[in-house]
């Protein structure tokens, strides 16, 4: 049996409101959910031929992805799908029908995971699997000749032979991931992945641990569920070794938040000490869960740099976002983290309910004030089923649900919502733009992040960006 993984290509992909230069710099990331996929798949059900094409990395058009797709001849298709990929999801998944019928393919993602049925009904998706994909997509392809197997297996939807929908029930969550084999590595082109904040051509994504227990308004992971559960330190140097096998050295740890068992942060830098692992990486975490003892070991173990979700500079706004933060405790962590020289990035949102003008000149006030390496400012977008979209529409400040009606009816000229009752969208277009400018082209920090380059590529990598800004 041969199974194909599919990434699509970004051609319908649906914008947001950050400005298209900031988005094209950024990098690219290898598709971690597919190889985690790929990697259970080979550990579980070697006999099946698998491969994986990842189309915004390999720079892959629809023209050449049907080559593809017709020469390796897949009897089972599996697509990522978010709710921005969908139209190129579905695509992906016509293209695969048109060029052999009996292909089946299944789609997971978040996007299935809220609109799972709507999605069947379009046509051309056999299958949706639920949750954390591992076990469930790898019980699938090896039952799927065999309805009455399926329907008892947790977390799938599809459509029997007498057109019934089936939900066989929401599968748990993955209690012990030290169980699930590492991400197959060795079904991509590892050179194909980079980071603006990177210092070297190679750069990978990791994610040590699950879900998140925090309650922010906004957070949008609804498959990896709120019990956080995390890898053993072990297992997380396992693969970081796996990684440099691929001569892999920089990693952006892809956790909501990495810091939240602060022992295991401890168990982690430890091992990467006491091994000698000559790696650079990077860390997101919250403001509340570090300190200095935590930072010094960080920093001993590698660490370069520590992206904190800050998103506004005021408390009101932080207090309507259920961050569960203060302003002093943001203060307090970056000036830590500078202090014990970790570079520091700080995300900020614009557009939040009961944000004022006032409110948002303030945040931007606050950023430089921070003064942090780095600042990724963006429009607070309420996406669906989160308790911000749930807001919008008891407060009427969407009118009907937009998301949904997406769902069932996709199309490019589809807008995402944003919080527009007191700011509308191209003045918080214009604020960002305002944002970026007054904050990467201080003279002090031109300066600063000059003479902080650490590598002829990393001087590439950000004067290509720097150049791009200017644009804004």
């Amino acid at each position: 049996m041969k199974v194909l993984l599919i990434f699509p290509p970004y051609t319908y992909h649906i914008n947001s409101v950050l400005p298209d230069i900031i988005e094209e710099e950024r990098g690219s990331n290898p598709p971690l959910g597919l190889l985690y996929l790929a990697g259970y798949i080979q550990t579980y059900s070697p006999h099946i031929q698998l491969k994986i094409i990842d189309c915004p990395a390999e720079k892959i058009t629809y023209h050449k992805l049907k080559e593809k797709i017709r020469k390796f001849s897949p009897d089972i298709v599996g697509v990522s799908v978010m709710s921005f990929t969908l139209i190129d999801s579905l695509l992906v998944a016509k293209i695969a029908k048109e060029i052999k019928k009996e292909t089946k393919v299944v789609f997971g993602g978040p996007h299935v995971n809220i609109y799972g049925k709507e999605t069947l009904v379009l046509g051309n998706v056999d299958f949706i699997v639920l949750g954390e994909g591992e076990k469930i997509f790898n019980d699938l392809i090896n039952n799927i000749q065999n309805i009455d197997a399926l329907k008892k297996i947790p977390g799938l939807l599809f459509f029997d032979k007498h057109n019934n929908f089936v939900h066989t029930g929401l599968p748990q969550l993955i209690k012990n991931l030290d169980e699930l084999p590492h991400p197959a590595r060795n079904l991509i082109n590892n050179n194909n992945y980079s980071s603006i904040l990177g210092t070297s051509k190679l750069v990978t994504t990791m994610m040590t641990s699950r879900g998140c227990p925090y309650k922010c308004l906004f957070c949008d992971r609804p498959h990896l569920g709120k019990i956080f559960r995390a890898r053993s330190a072990e297992n997380v140097i396992a693969e970081i070794k796996d990684c440099l096998q691929y001569e892999v050295h920089e990693f952006l740890m892809y956790d909501d938040t990495f810091t939240i068992n602060r022992q295991r942060v401890i168990d982690i830098c430890d091992k990467i000490i006491e091994q000698k692992l000559n790696i650079r990486w990077d860390i997101r975490a919250r403001v509340n869960t570090v300190d200095e003892e935590m930072l010094i070991k960080l920093k001993r173990a590698g660490c370069a740099g520590i992206h904190y979700g800050v998103e506004s500079g005021t408390q009101k706004i932080l207090n309507v976002l259920r961050k569960g933060i203060t302003i002093k405790q943001v203060e307090q962590a970056f000036t830590l983290t500078k202090k014990i020289g970790i570079q520091t990035l700080a995300y900020f949102m614009i557009g939040n309910p009961e944000e004022t003008e006032e409110d948002i000149e303030k945040t931007i006030k606050f950023a430089l004030k921070l003064n942090p390496d780095y600042v990724h400012i963006t429009a607070t977008m309420p996406f669906p089923s989160t308790d911000l979209y749930y807001l919008a529409l008891e407060k009427k400040v969407i009118p009907y649900d937009v998301w949904l009606e997406f769902a069932k009816n996709p199309s490019v000229k589809f807008k995402p919502p944003l919080w527009e009752r007191t700011i509308k969208k191209q003045e918080l277009y214009n604020y960002i733009k305002i944002a970026y400018r007054k904050f990467y082209f201080r003279p002090s920090y031109l300066i600063k992040r000059i003479f902080s380059l650490k590598s002829p590529n990393e001087f590439k990598i950000k004067v290509k960006a720097g150049l791009k800004m200017l644009r804004l």
